[in-house]
Parts: structure tokens; C-alpha cells; sequence
């Protein structure tokens, strides 16, 4: 619904991850009051808007606490199951920043929001920034191909870009498991760690890189950038809440290089097991 040349009125669903423009995103729909408001959106041709959770659930009741900024969420695929239950494919468009939340309206959350306008900041540092990124993003990407003995997964995201055609790949990628998460192309690249000793894996690196188009614009790149990159929600949307391209890549810059540390280190492989929590406590 249009309110004004700068509002609009969106339906929200709140999540507990960040999608970034030009992210597709798979989500299992499976609250009433969720397919009721797919089901009009797909009957419209609408977008929803899809804004990270800060405190609260998922599912249950309206009593989450939001982040001011987020992403309209395009439908590309929808797939209703027989007991109503949507299996759909959401595509990030651009941000937006929430002005009211109405609770009442409807059973999901409706918001008045207004639609930001990207800004590059210095065209020329912008420049140099992303392809500083990309190049360090490319060693990031790289040192997260597990080695021998090791079992970490591969990135596996899919991504609104240009694509060199291959008629043999037909399957698209994995889905994360319970929280949904971006999809995009295997994250195979040339020189990968340990690919020297593989031949077949350091030819399945080339193909992948060579078939990706990276992005030219900047801000499509820092877009790109932050959906990919494997770190939490909260880092997650201050990079979409930059206020420039400029301030996302430099941003980007400080997080690759905390990545890479970890990673030349093998250091990212390892988490905390909750389970000493209490008596590290103690």
C-alpha cells in the first residue's frame, strides 16, 4: 500500500538473520499467520520486509524488539505444500528503514517504511576499496576450504549475479539446516589451501572461479560482500546499515582482515563448547 512518494506500508517478518540486497534466502513458512501473509504477497506480486530480530523469538507472539533498518524481500519462488505450509526463495532488494510498527492490523507485523537511497561516498576510495576486498576476500575464501583431516563445511551461498552459462550444473546449491540462511555459488576458488596436492579439486576451483562475474559497482560488491562473509547477525547489519558504500568496505576491510588472522592461524574451525559453560563459571 502506498502512503506517500517516500512511504510505503510493508508487512514484516522478523528473523533472526540479516538479508543483505542481491542475497537469496530459502525460508520454510509454517505459521498461519506467515502463510496468510506470503499467500498476499504472491496474490499481489508484493514484497515483504525482512528485519533481524534483536531480542525476542521467531515465532510465537508479536513481542520481538527490531532493528530499525531492513531489506525488502522479492519472491521468486513459491512452492505451497498440501497442509499450507510454504517452501519459498526470497531474493534481498533494497533497504529500508522502518518509521511505525503496527501490531494490530493484521496478524503479522505491518510497518511504515521508507526506502534508502544508496550512497557511494568517494567514488574513487569506493573503487579501491572493492577490489582491495575481492582480492583479500578471494585468500579468505580460500583458507576456508578445509585441509586434509579437517571437516569443515564449504561455504555454499547463492547470489543474484551474473553467471557464465553451464549447461552440466543443474543442482543449485545446499540450504542451511535450522535457521535459514543465505544460499549462493560453491565458494571454490584457484589456489585454495591443500588444492596443489588435488588436482581434481584445484580444477574444480578454476571452473568455479572462472564461471563467476564479479560485480563492477561497488555497492553491488559490499552488498554481496556482507551476505557472504561467515560472521554473526549483529556484524551482519551494521554492515547493511552503513550509511555509504565507502563505510561498508572499509568496514568489510577490518572484518576480512580479522578473518584471515583466524583462518592463517586455524582458529575459525574451533568454537566453544557451551557445554563447559558452567564450569568455566565455577
Amino acid at each position: 500500500m502506498l502512503l506517500s512518494p517516500a512511504l510505503m506500508e510493508i508487512p514484516l517478518f522478523p528473523l533472526h538473520t540479516v538479508l543483505c540486497p542481491g542475497i537469496a534466502l530459502p525460508l520454510h513458512i509454517f505459521e498461519p499467520r506467515y502463510r496468510l501473509m506470503i499467500e498476499r504477497c504472491i496474490e499481489h506480486s508484493a514484497p515483504f520486509g525482512i528485519v533481524v530480530i534483536r531480542q525476542g523469538r521467531e515465532v510465537g507472539s508479536h513481542d520481538v524488539a527490531i532493528a530499525g533498518v531492513g531489506t525488502f524481500a522479492e519472491i521468486r519462488e513459491a512452492t505451497r505444500l498440501p497442509d499450507g505450509r510454504y517452501d519459498i526463495l526470497v531474493v534481498g532488494g533494497g533497504r529500508f528503514a522502518v518509521e511505525t510498527v503496527d501490531t494490530a492490523k493484521e496478524p503479522y507485523l505491518v510497518a511504515e517504511v521508507t526506502g534508502i537511497d544508496d550512497q557511494v561516498g568517494d567514488l574513487a576510495t569506493a573503487t579501491s576499496l572493492a577490489a582491495r576486498a575481492m582480492r583479500r576476500f578471494v585468500a579468505y575464501l580460500q583458507l576456508l576450504q578445509p585441509m586434509e583431516g579437517e571437516t569443515a563445511e564449504e561455504i555454499d551461498v547463492r547470489v543474484e549475479i551474473e553467471t557464465e552459462h553451464d549447461p552440466e550444473r543443474t543442482e543449485p546449491g545446499g540450504v542451511a539446516a535450522e535457521t535459514p540462511k543465505a544460499t549462493e555459488p560453491k565458494a571454490d576458488v584457484p589456489g585454495a589451501a591443500g588444492s596443489e596436492d588435488d588436482p581434481e579439486r584445484a580444477a574444480r576451483l578454476e571452473e568455479a572461479a572462472r564461471r563467476l562475474v564479479i560485480p563492477d559497482d561497488p555497492t553491488v560488491l559490499s552488498y554481496l560482500l556482507s551476505g557472504i562473509i561467515q560472521i554473526d547477525a549483529t556484524r551482519r547489519q551494521q554492515l547493511l546499515e552503513a550509511e555509504t558504500t565507502e563505510e561498508r568496505l572499509i568496514a568489510l576491510d577490518r572484518l576480512i582482515d580479522r578473518e584471515l588472522w583466524m583462518l592463517r592461524r586455524r582458529l575459525r574451525f574451533f568454537a566453544p563448547d557451551n557445554r563447559l559453560e558452567a564450569v568455566r563459571r565455577n
